[in-house]
């Protein structure tokens, strides 16, 4: 029963979300022979101000 976390900064589209929960499903099933309904996708959304990258918060590069 795979479970995946997939933390995003915030702004996806429950269709985007939707469509990659798909893709991680398929390719847990092609790849660890698990059956759909066992597999889990947890999406965590974090504000902008709430992750950095090189020091600079998300927020302050747009």
């Amino acid at each position: 029963m795979p479970t995946i976390r997939v933390e995003l900064i915030e702004g996806r589209t429950p269709e985007q979300k939707k469509a990659l929960a798909q893709a991680f499903t398929a390719a847990c099933v092609t790849t660890l022979g698990s059956k759909p309904e066992s597999v889990d996708v947890l999406f965590l959304d974090v504000p902008r101000h709430d992750w950095a990258t090189g020091g600079v918060p998300w927020s302050e590069k747009l």
